[in-house]
């Protein structure tokens, strides 16, 4: 029967001495994934078929980081705590194996890697393996929501993970190689966000070994003075142990992990008994160890241990060149397996004792598999919301202060249950969604100068204060990998600062997919605003609609992209994304005044169907058209419409049909994409082989893509050309031929009697000559541009 834990000396030599029997368990096994194949306690000789044929992983962060979460074992043990790991250095993901191996979680979801020498050769064997697990943390290991291929995000995401979860501890290794990372340097501030009431707490350890891949670090040669003087100023309280005697390593470990652990509780019982939430000093560790450690001093005369040849595979050993296959052994020996492991290859009862149990192991923390645990989110009838929209184009209004009402509503909905939040890059008023602040604030940790600062607490639903897009985009990631709702919104062209997070939380969501003891997370919500064809006041730099084709390069299954042109079919994307599962979802929304559109139950179904013919805009009556136009996008819709208000006073008899697009990526062919259109479908909508002028918001090669497969290819797209400028709304349409004018030409032009359409092809060029010459003069757009409205079509 295990010992209560105020019955248990935490820091006797006794318990350490299990410590360090541990912490050599877990150096063991993480050699013995890297080599071997078979024969895991070397019990006969080492034959090359023991070996594998080409070791592939990392070795020089892993004993740092085995002895860190040896030492967090202790800590949760000793004071109950609720944490889990966050494994900041790239590919040490042997670490996580390891230790959730012999605590014997990883036996409890892969029930064939059991916890004797069978399993243990599996183990081994699997490692960075074909067919077996990653050499980096990823969602087939127990206990991990931060996919370690891409490094910086490791503090931002255990931030994000702790929001609301006032009894939640992340403990986060930072490597050092990381550390040097933009985002990971911006991180250090999330600390202005944590509330020490309603927030878990964050242990940010940093781990300097001395090197990167074949450099030294930079931190690393920072003297502890400079460092603490550094992290200070940064509003930390740092700790430091060094060293590399492992007797001395756990006695000071020990100590400075129970100050830094009594410190937190400290900082968050006086905070929830007294309501104070000016932000603490929070500590933080920086762990000076050597690079491979325990591991080879050196190799061909030259040091490894110390140094950066540890960090990758330290010694040159496989099944086709053993003539040093001693160092290996040695090596492996020098960790005494015969007094680790039993006969049977178990850890042995005296050790395996000092773990932790139950969910108070990180690899079973459940925070970690949060599908299981989420929360709905209550949400309000968008109907409510939406504008009445009978007399199509009639009204203005500003898409995003449409929403911004809906979503105050959303957090006044959910206020107890504490789950949702808006991240962004201090944009969010600048994005139109003012009106979430009549029902919170921003969340902000600091000093707040009245009157000065606007909207800023200690405790809100909206995080913006830091103008750092891989602040909000990381916040957002850790938020909903434990299980929580929320968006993040962004100028369109700097989420393309992000979008290699968000390819990497795709690749998360792809194999966490597989995994059936995971069940799926909130959805990564993502709203680009700010968008190309409406920047006025900024120009060339803020030009940049390719997240969409990055996204629309991923696997369909995960990967949806939404282009509302009004308030309402805004509302109606928002319902059906805020609990929404395991994706991520693009929405590419207006925030300027608008002509609106669509009543609410056409917006439903467009949400419901991605794509719609707009009968009130078509002439096609006999269901044959000459032509037809599609729009998607909020800029595309207006200038396709003026098109066609166009072509119907001068040319009546044309027959058009008119197309509104919502869903992108349901236009793909069902060989792609399961939700895609069928060809008798899509040939429905856009006819076998009449033109069709395609207006699009992003890039033209997207649309060419969807139509590739698809029998009608007399196809003419009109979207953004890498044209722009400090220009009028409407002259940016104009630079890359997305307006009125250069869609009727292209519309006559794709028409069989061309020839008899050359008098309004003249008159579109003197349009255009027209608007050249004013916006010159003039600054703004022609009134007949400012002013028009949608006339129905008789």
């Amino acid at each position: 029967m295990a010992m209560a834990a105020s019955q248990v000396a935490y820091s006797s030599p006794a318990y350490l001495k299990n410590l360090d029997a541990y912490w050599r368990a877990a150096n063991y096994i993480s050699v013995g994934q890297l080599y071997l194949k078979d024969n895991p306690l070397l019990k006969e000789p080492v034959k090359p078929s023991d070996l594998k044929a080409k070791p592939i992983g990392h070795w020089g962060t892993i004993s740092g980081q085995n002895f860190i979460y040896a030492h967090l074992n202790r800590v949760i043990n000793k004071y109950d705590l609720n944490m889990f790991y966050i494994e900041g250095p790239g590919h040490g993901g042997q670490v996580m194996v390891s230790n959730s191996y012999l605590d014997g979680s990883y036996t409890e979801i892969y029930p064939d890697v059991t916890q004797d020498i069978e399993g243990m050769k599996r183990l081994f064997k699997q490692f960075s393996f074909p067919g077996g697990v990653a050499s980096h943390a990823a969602p087939e290991t127990p206990g991990s929501i931060h996919e370690g291929g891409e490094l910086g995000y490791s503090l931002s995401h255990g931030t994000g993970a702790i929001l609301d979860q006032p009894d939640l501890m992340a403990a986060v290794v930072v490597g050092d190689g990381e550390a040097e990372t933009g985002p990971l340097a911006t991180s250090w501030l999330s600390n202005r966000f944590i509330n020490p009431v309603t927030d878990g707490a964050v242990l940010p350890i940093l781990l300097l070994n001395g090197f990167k891949i074949s450099n030294p670090t930079m931190l690393s040669r920072m003297s502890d003075e400079q460092l603490a003087l550094y992290f200070e100023g940064l509003g930390w309280r740092p700790y430091f142990v060094e060293g590399e005697d492992p007797e001395e390593m756990h006695r000071d470990m020990a100590y400075v992990m129970d100050q830094m652990i009594e410190q937190i509780q400290a900082i968050q019982s006086h905070a929830r008994k007294t309501g104070d939430t000016a932000r603490p000093a929070w500590p933080m560790l920086v762990f000076r160890a050597p690079k491979g450690w325990t591991g080879p001093k050196e190799w061909d005369e030259k040091p490894v241990e110390h140094s950066f040849r540890a960090h990758q595979i330290p010694v040159p050993i496989d099944q086709d060149h053993m003539e040093h296959l001693d160092v290996l052994i040695n090596w492996m020996k020098s960790y005494r397996p015969e007094e680790l492991f039993d006969e049977n290859g178990r850890l042995k009862p005296e050790i395996a004792r000092i773990t932790p149990k139950g969910n108070k192991r990180m690899a079973m923390n459940p925070a970690t598999n949060a599908g299981f645990h989420i929360k709905d989110l209550d949400l309000p009838d968008f109907r409510d919301y939406a504008l009445d929209n009978k007399e199509h184009g009639k009204q203005m209004a500003q898409d995003m202060t449409v929403l911004g009402t809906y979503l105050k509503d959303v957090i006044l909905k959910n206020e107890t249950k504490r789950n949702f939040r808006i991240f962004g890059p201090d944009e969010t008023m600048s994005n139109r969604l003012a009106p979430v602040f009549e029902a919170t604030k921003r969340q902000w940790v600091e000093k707040i100068k009245e009157p000065n600062d606007e909207f800023l607490a200690p405790d809100g639903r909206v995080i913006d204060s830091q103008l750092s897009e891989h602040q909000a985009e990381g916040f957002l990631e850790g938020y909903v990998l434990t299980g929580r709702h929320g968006f993040f919104a962004s100028y369109e062209a700097f989420l393309r600062v992000v979008d290699s997070m968000i390819t990497q939380h795709f690749k998360w969501l792809r194999k966490a997919a597989e995994q059936k003891w995971r069940a799926d997370i909130p959805s990564l919500n993502v709203v680009a605003t700010s968008t190309v064809f409406q920047q006025d006041h900024n120009g060339y730099t803020h030009q940049d609609p390719g997240i969409l084709g990055h996204l629309a390069d991923k696997k369909p299954e995960f990967i949806r992209e939404y282009l509302p042109a009004d308030a309402n079919t805004l509302l109606a994307v928002f319902d059906k994304i805020l609990n929404d599962r395991g994706k991520i979802n693009l929405i590419v929304s207006s925030k300027h005044p608008r002509p609106q559109w669509f009543t609410v139950e056409e917006a439903e179904e467009l949400a419901d169907r991605g794509l719609k013919i707009i009968d009130w805009a078509s002439t096609d009556e006999d269901g044959d058209p000459d032509i037809v136009i599609a729009a998607c996008g909020t800029e595309p819709l207006l200038e396709s419409l003026a098109a066609v208000s166009i072509l119907h006073e001068k040319l009546p008899k044309l027959k058009i049909r008119m197309i509104n697009v919502l869903d992108i990526l349901k236009l793909r062919s069902p060989a792609l994409d399961p939700r895609g259109l069928s060809d008798e479908a899509f040939d429905a909508y856009f006819t076998k082989d009449k033109p069709v002028v395609f207006a699009f918001h992003g890039y033209e090669g997207l649309i060419k893509d969807l139509f590739f497969d698809r029998a009608n290819h007399n196809l003419h797209v009109h979207g953004y050309r890498e044209n722009g400028d400090i220009t009028t709304p409407f002259d940016m349409r104009v630079m890359n031929q997305m307006d009125r004018f250069d869609l009727v030409k292209e519309v006559v032009s794709s028409l069989p009697d061309t020839a008899r359409h050359a008098a309004l092809i003249s008159e579109m060029d003197s349009m255009l000559q027209k608007h050249h010459a004013y916006i010159r003069e003039e600054g703004t757009d022609l009134p007949e541009i400012e002013n028009w409205q949608w006339q129905a079509i008789k």
